[in-house]
């Protein structure tokens, strides 16, 4: 596993300062292998999480004090946890306050100057390419997801599960999948998605990166209306919604109204996909994912422009 600075990136955009805890190195029998990681931040009603280290008391304890606990912890589960692995872990927790402060290359860290063993392993990451994760003499070595794109993918019905299910596969693609509710989504999430749930979606705009490719089509025109609104007050590269020609011409005058001009508006592309593939979810998904491969040698020249007029 890789260091996901993709999903650090949009947990501090949503909620501040986070904490990072990953597993470190793993000694006999372990819930959850090195690199391990779980992101920890304070919600309105408490501390929250996404991603696991294993559960159990040892997940419980660490996010209790994941802004207080020494930065590296040797955690003996049995006598210490009592939970039956009978192994230890070591956990590296560190505290992301911005963005800036996320790693984007292979990410070495530790005390005091760094030893011989790290030095040379990182010679052997440039001379190879090839790097996994390890603790080396206190001092923990990762490697950095590569660069995706962000799509905020609004709404959890049928079209949505197809469209995230269709994009999970493809390396390029990270998704952060937005509905008003928990039972609105699959069970288990596609990879390289981030459920996030809001009861006014429209209001988390204002929290996705400039760099963010959006696709609308949630339950509700009315909710489709306003995250357009927001999507175009918002910086933002790209922004696709569902819809009929109908219902396009409509919300062209209702954004008009609202204070748009022509050229802001044409930034969103309706109906998304290719239509001639047809009204089946899967069918959408399908020409949608087409759509947004077939823009990778656009997206550059687009990001320049991103939040224009």
């Amino acid at each position: 596993m890789s260091f996901d600075r993709h999903s650090l990136e949009r947990a501090i955009a949503a909620h501040g300062p986070v904490a990072r805890i990953v597993v470190a190195d793993v000694k006999g029998s372990a819930p959850r292998e090195v690199s391990a990681s779980m992101l920890v931040w304070k919600g309105p009603n408490g501390l929250e999480q996404s991603g696991t280290i294993g559960g159990g008391t040892l997940e419980f304890e660490a996010m209790k004090s994941a802004f207080s606990a020494p930065r590296l912890q040797r955690i003996p589960l049995g006598p210490s946890m009592g939970q039956c692995c009978g192994g230890a872990v070591t956990l590296l927790t560190e505290v992301f306050e911005t963005a800036d402060d996320i790693p984007t290359d292979v990410y070495a860290r530790g005390p005091n100057i760094m030893p011989m063993a790290v030095q040379k392993a990182l010679k052997g990451v440039r001379r190879e390419g090839i790097v996994s994760p390890r603790l080396i003499q206190d001092w923990m070595i990762e490697p950095v997801s590569p660069l995706t794109r962000p799509i905020w993918l609004w709404g959890a019905g049928h079209v949505g599960r197809a469209i995230a299910s269709v994009l999970a596969p493809l390396p390029q693609f990270s998704v952060t999948w937005i509905d008003t509710h928990a039972d609105r989504f699959p069970d288990v999430l596609p990879a390289r998605t981030e459920q996030l749930i809001a009861t006014n979606p429209a209001h988390l705009v204002a929290h996705a990166p400039s760099d963010a490719e959006h696709l609308v089509l949630t339950y509700s025109h009315a909710l489709d209306l306003e995250l357009c609104h927001q999507i175009l007050s918002h910086p933002f590269v790209f922004a696709g919604l569902i819809g009929s020609d109908t219902k396009w011409a409509r919300f062209r005058s209702r954004l008009a109204d609202l204070g748009h001009t022509a050229a802001q508006i044409d930034r969103i592309c309706c109906p998304i996909g290719q239509p001639k593939l047809g009204k089946h979810p899967q069918a959408i998904a399908v020409g949608v994912a087409a759509s947004l491969i077939s823009m990778n040698e656009q997206i550059e020249t687009l990001k320049t422009h991103a939040g224009g007029a």
